[in-house]
């Protein structure tokens, strides 16, 4: 009978962390299509438009008296909601681990990225700032929720299944990120046959991004539980334990090694991802309907690549794979800077190539850090993670930004993102992860 116990016992935990991975992976079906409809592909060139529309006779608007080119106002405004989530995450990470309440701080922060995100649809006319405005919310209160979302991988997850629970995770955002896409494709070319005009079907599917983020978020809120804070956690308050995270941090050197290799290496990653249809517009010249196309290929292109490269993990180990997932990412964008202009198959062959390392590259990096944080400081490690992870990277988007400021050329600013995939990949090869693991007080699996 006790062993029957045991055994119904086993069972049924197994089944809760099943049923809480599945809640798990629908934030990602949430709040990804955000990431890829508004960030990726109607954000960055409707308010790059109605900037220009703003501007004077030399092309610049003066937010707050500062003289900017209009076509740098969207990557300027996405470095701003960097800056605003640094600040304000590390606070979240640390009351979230010493008060063990994940769950309402992720309802908190999703809804208000979500409630940004539908009011976009007032964003017409020369209304730069009123958009400048939303996107640092949204991309901020984003950052902050997917800070708290990748928190909960070491708690749901235990070591051998990581790798497969993240890359799911991410097959799921894509999956989601690709079905709204079909939508806003008909929405878009056929706004004539809807009564709308070119302008408010941009609006009307960047609010729907936002309702589609606050109507999902409610099955991870149902279905992930709260654990109760550690000791370690319980005792600290505010700024004292940002502090105390910093210290702690620096004690675990290897760690740190790693998550610095990250925010260079995914501040490229999410840097392509956000500038890539202002590149594709702006310097390719072309239309809106091949910019939803491409990234549609990539969306569901990546579906597959997350999945397949997390079979390459079960072999090859996360490290060598992300590795190898690097060398891909440098050689597809050095090729996009010699895309001929006007011509979409090309843009489509850039496009199938970041799809297939998009999803495996982010969804490995991830789980990897997730076996270097030290117990009972999740969220907070976490925290520190994220303030490059989704396109919330600052200094990608201030290069990208500045060097189209200085020289006028968008192939000039796309070129310059190279440095990040080199420089991470330097950095990451000198990580020696097995021992960074065992560093942190955490089991090693067999194959990392």
């Amino acid at each position: 009978m006790g062993t029957e116990t045991v055994r119904a016992g086993a069972a049924d935990a197994t089944a809760d962390r099943r049923r809480e991975q599945r809640g798990w992976y629908f934030y990602d079906w949430a709040c990804s299509v955000y990431s890829t409809s508004v960030l990726t592909v109607f954000l960055g060139p409707y308010l790059t438009s109605v900037a220009k529309s703003a501007a004077d006779a030399d092309g610049f608007v003066h937010p707050l008296g500062i003289p900017v080119r209009a076509g740098s106002f969207f990557a300027y405004s996405v470095s701003l909601s960097v800056i605003v989530a640094i600040v304000v995450m590390p606070l979240v990470g640390s009351a979230a681990d010493r008060t063990g309440r994940k769950k309402p701080l992720l309802g908190a922060a999703a809804y208000t990225g979500a409630a940004a995100t539908t009011g976009m649809f007032f964003l017409d006319g020369d209304r730069y700032l009123l958009g400048g405005v939303l996107l640092v919310v949204a991309n901020a209160a984003q950052s902050v929720a997917t800070m708290l979302y990748n928190s909960y991988l070491p708690q749901i997850a235990p070591p051998e299944e990581r790798d497969a629970v993240s890359s799911r995770g991410w097959a799921f955002g894509y999956a989601a990120g690709s079905l709204v896409l079909v939508v806003n494709l008909v929405l878009y070319t056929a706004h004539d046959s809807f009564g709308l005009s070119e302008t408010a079907a941009v609006r009307i599917c960047l609010a729907s991004a936002g309702l589609w983020w606050g109507a999902f978020t409610l099955v991870p809120l149902r279905r992930l539980r709260d654990r109760r804070a550690t000791a370690a956690t319980a005792t600290a308050t505010g700024l004292r334990q940002l502090a105390a995270t910093v210290r702690d941090m620096r004690r675990h050197p290897l760690t740190l090694s790693f998550l610095l290799a990250y925010l260079i290496y995914n501040d490229g990653i999410q840097t392509v991802i956000s500038q890539a249809s202002v590149y594709g517009s702006e310097e390719l010249g072309l239309g809106q309907s091949t910019l939803i196309g491409a990234v549609l290929l990539v969306q569901v292109l990546a579906v597959a690549g997350a999945l397949a490269m997390g079979r390459l993990a079960v072999i090859y180990g996360a490290k060598r794979t992300i590795l190898g997932s690097l060398i891909a990412w440098t050689l597809t964008l050095a090729a996009g800077y010699f895309l001929p202009a006007g011509a979409p198959f090309w843009f489509f062959v850039l496009a199938a190539g970041i799809g297939l390392v998009l999803g495996g590259s982010q969804a490995l990096s991830r789980s990897l850090f997730s076996h270097l944080v030290p117990p009972g400081k999740e969220a907070e490690y976490f925290s520190a993670y994220e303030m490059s992870d989704r396109g919330m990277s600052w200094l990608g988007p201030l290069l990208f930004g500045v060097t189209y400021q200085l020289t006028g050329s968008y192939r000039s600013a796309i070129l310059s993102l190279v440095a990040f995939f080199v420089i991470g990949f330097v950095l990451l090869a000198r990580v020696p992860v097995r021992r960074a693991i065992g560093d942190a007080g955490n089991p090693v699996p067999e194959k990392i």
